[in-house]
C-alpha cells in the first residue's frame, strides 16, 4: 500500500472512529422532561420528596429524566408565561402547588399537570371527581383551607386568653382566602374571638403588616397555608419573634426553624406522592385514571423552646396530642 493510500485510510478510519459515539448517542432515546411550577421561591424539602417520589419509580434527575423549573418568586403575574414556555418546551408532565395550577391549567389541556391543592380540587374546577379526575390533572388535596377552624382552636388552646388574632392570608389566592376567611370567622364568632385580617402577597407586604402590630398589638397569630409564607418563613418567623406574637402555622416547617406551633397534613408526604404519580405518568398512565389523593395524616408539632422564650406553658393536653415537641 502506498504512503498517500495509508494515509487516506488511517484518515477514514480515524473518522468513522470519532463518528461512532455521535451514532450511539443518536439512537439513545431522548429523556423525558418534567416542568416544575412554583408562584414561589424553591423550598428544599419540597423539592426532595418529590424527587424521592420519582426515584421510587425508576426515575433519577439527570440520569434518565429532566426536571425544567420555573419559580414566579411570588410575582404571580408571571405564572401565565412561565407555564406557556413549559408547553412550548412540551414537558412531559408539569407538577405544580396550589397557586399555579390554575395558570398550568390554562397553558394546556394535553400535558398532564400534577398539583398539590390546599382545598377541594372539585370545588376549584381542577378535577370532575377525585376518584376519577376526567381530564388532564390530578394530584393531592392537603386539606390545607378546610383544617383553618381547627388550627384556630388550637391556638386558642395554646393561648386561652386571646382575644384579637391576626390572620395572614395572600390575596393573590383568592379563592383559597375567600374560604379560609370564611371558615375562620365563622369559627372565631363561636369562640368569641375578634379576627384582624392581613394581606401581603409579597415578602415587603409582609413586613407592612407585622409593622401593624406595634399600633394593633394582637393576642396571637394566624397564618394560612400559602407557599408564599412558606417560602418566607424565616422572615415569617423572625418577625413574629421580634413582635412577641404566639403564632400557628400549616406546616411543620416553621416550628422546625423556630414557630411556636403547626398543625396539617405532611408536604413531605404530599410531593413524594406527586414525585410518584410523575414517574407513572412517564410510564403511560393517564391522570384522568389517577384518582386525586387525600392526606389522612395530619401533623401537630409544637416547638418547646419557642414557647418559654414567649412566657408561654404548653398545656399538658396540647403535649400530649403532639406529633413532635420540638425541645
Amino acid at each position: 500500500m502506498s504512503v498517500i493510500r495509508r494515509r487516506e485510510f488511517v484518515t477514514l478510519l480515524s473518522g468513522a472512529a470519532a463518528a461512532w459515539p455521535l451514532t450511539a448517542r443518536a439512537q439513545q432515546p431522548a429523556m423525558p422532561v418534567i416542568g416544575f411550577l412554583s408562584p414561589a421561591s424553591p423550598v428544599a424539602d419540597t423539592l426532595r420528596a418529590f424527587r424521592q417520589g420519582l426515584k421510587e419509580t425508576g426515575y433519577i434527575e439527570g440520569e434518565n429524566v429532566v426536571i425544567v423549573y420555573r419559580f414566579a418568586e411570588n410575582q404571580i403575574d408571571r405564572l401565565p408565561e412561565l407555564a406557556a414556555e413549559l408547553v412550548r418546551r412540551q414537558v412531559a408532565v408539569i407538577a405544580t402547588p396550589g397557586g399555579a395550577t390554575l395558570a398550568a391549567k390554562a397553558a394546556t389541556t394535553t400535558i398532564p399537570i400534577l398539583f398539590v391543592a390546599g382545598e377541594d380540587p372539585v370545588r376549584l374546577g381542577l378535577v370532575a371527581s377525585l376518584a376519577r379526575p376526567g381530564g388532564n390533572l390530578t394530584g393531592v388535596n392537603i386539606f390545607a383551607t378546610e383544617l383553618a377552624a381547627k388550627r384556630l382552636e388550637l391556638l386558642r388552646e395554646l393561648v386561652p386568653g386571646a382575644v384579637r388574632v391576626a390572620v395572614f392570608v395572600n390575596p393573590t389566592g383568592a379563592a383559597t382566602a375567600e374560604t379560609t376567611l370564611s371558615d375562620l370567622q365563622a369559627a372565631a364568632r363561636s369562640t368569641g374571638l375578634q379576627i384582624q385580617l392581613l394581606n401581603a402577597g409579597t415578602s415587603r407586604e409582609i413586613d407592612a403588616a407585622f409593622a401593624t402590630f406595634v399600633r394593633e398589638r394582637p393576642d396571637a397569630l394566624f397564618v394560612s397555608g400559602e407557599p408564599l409564607f412558606t417560602s418566607r418563613r424565616v422572615q415569617m418567623i423572625l418577625l413574629a419573634a421580634r413582635h412577641a406574637v404566639p403564632a400557628i402555622y400549616a406546616g411543620r416547617q416553621f416550628p422546625e426553624i423556630g414557630g411556636l406551633m403547626s398543625y396539617g397534613a405532611g408536604l413531605t408526604d404530599a410531593w413524594r406522592q406527586v414525585g410518584i404519580y410523575a414517574g407513572r405518568i412517564l410510564k403511560g398512565e393517564k391522570p384522568a385514571d389517577l384518582p386525586v389523593v387525600q392526606s389522612s395524616k395530619f401533623e401537630l408539632v409544637i416547638n418547646a423552646q419557642s414557647a418559654r422564650a414567649l412566657g408561654i406553658e404548653v398545656p399538658s393536653t396540647l403535649l400530649a396530642r403532639a406529633d413532635e415537641v420540638i425541645e
